[in-house]
């Protein structure tokens, strides 16, 4: 019987839909801004997804919010190795505390529910106990940049369930300062042992290539009166130059007729600023191929499904990702993105690729 160790960062993710582009250091300014807790019920489709497996698991968590709750929900019976100091303000520690009681207990993987600064904790934990035990992310973060998560959270609980073989794994983080100011600055934080699976993701690279040609074919399909919901990255930066302003390199940016109705937006400001024609233009994550879902949670279900979407990428990216992924928390939206896309990969070409 396999003994997984299951700890949640309830606020992990809570900034991404309100625009803040991460969470650390800014909770209460997320709950001002109306953010909703996120991780918790990807935390719930991990646990369901293990629970249909039908592995022989013994569940060890951390009390309340940070993983007995939910496990409970989902109909296992836990064995809870501590509590959060606060359950109504969890930790970074807290975190690394349940990590050291996992460690203790034998646990043989863990299964953490967060994004980047879950993945440090969770990793920097082990290392100062000297520890090699196997981890997995459940991804949860605004920022998912290393490549120790599963693909989605479906994906998370069925490799936890089932993988037979290990390897080593970067952990990244960025400045969230420096990304919220429009500049990545990544930082290679440890190295852990994580399940070899296909449904695990890369890391994220960047892609190469000229997308001028790229841009300027989407500048010149545009059409008057439909509203553009601009995604972030270099590749659509180049699109809202071509359409004559300088957009937010790692935000979302909403233009109409010439004019730019919203900066950095959040769902809500793009709720709002929609009409009655609207077109999402995207660019996929390089190395990852993740259209929606990784570092672009403004582009909410609610806000895709009022859109047309329009995937851009040039061909040096698309070669090396292959594939392109969506995890946009909603299943049966996730669902209907899935199958063959046409992404424009310059003024007129366009190439199939498949969401998987």
């Amino acid at each position: 019987m396999r003994r997984i160790g299951v700890v949640v960062n309830p606020i992990a993710g809570m900034g991404g839909r309100v625009g803040l582009k991460g969470t650390d250091g800014k909770v209460e300014e997320a709950r001002r801004r109306g953010a909703e807790q996120r991780a918790p019920e990807r935390a719930r489709v991990a646990l369901q997804s293990l629970a249909d497996s039908g592995a022989p698991v013994e569940l060890l968590t951390y009390g309340g919010p940070m993983g007995a709750e939910i496990a409970r929900d989902v109909g296992f019976e836990p064995t809870v190795v501590g509590d959060p100091a606060n359950p109504d303000g969890t930790t970074s520690e807290d975190t690394r505390n349940a990590v050291r009681a996992f460690v203790e207990a034998d646990a043989d993987v863990i299964l953490f529910v967060g994004g980047d600064g879950t993945a440090v904790d969770v990793a920097e934990a082990l290392d100062a106990l000297d520890a090699d035990v196997p981890i997995l992310g459940v991804p949860a973060g605004v920022k998912v940049y290393s490549s120790v998560f599963g693909v989605s959270p479906r994906a998370a609980g069925r490799i936890v369930a089932r993988f037979s073989e290990t390897e080593r794994a970067e952990v990244n983080d960025i400045d969230e300062d420096a990304y919220r100011g429009g500049e990545v600055i990544t930082e290679l934080r440890a190295v852990a042992t994580v399940p070899v699976a296909d449904q695990r993701q890369s890391a994220k690279q960047l892609g190469g290539g000229s997308v001028a040609s790229l841009a300027e074919g989407v500048a010149d399909a545009v059409e008057e009166g439909v509203t553009y919901v601009l995604g972030p990255g270099s590749t659509v930066g180049a699109i809202k130059s071509e359409l004559g302003f300088e957009g937010t390199t790692l935000g979302v940016d909403v233009w109409r007729d010439g004019e730019v109705l919203v900066r950095d937006a959040a769902e809500s400001d793009i709720l709002d600023a929609l009409g009655d024609r609207n077109v999402i233009v995207v660019s996929p994550i390089g190395g990852q191929g993740f259209v929606f879902g990784r570092g672009n949670q403004q582009l909410s279900p609610a806000v895709i499904r009022r859109c047309d979407v329009e995937v851009v990428a040039s061909r040096r990216k698309l070669d090396g990702v292959g594939t392109l992924r969506v995890d946009t928390g909603d299943t049966d939206l996730d669902a209907e993105l899935r199958g063959w896309m046409r992404v424009r990969v310059g003024r007129h070409e366009r190439r199939l690729v498949e969401v998987v």
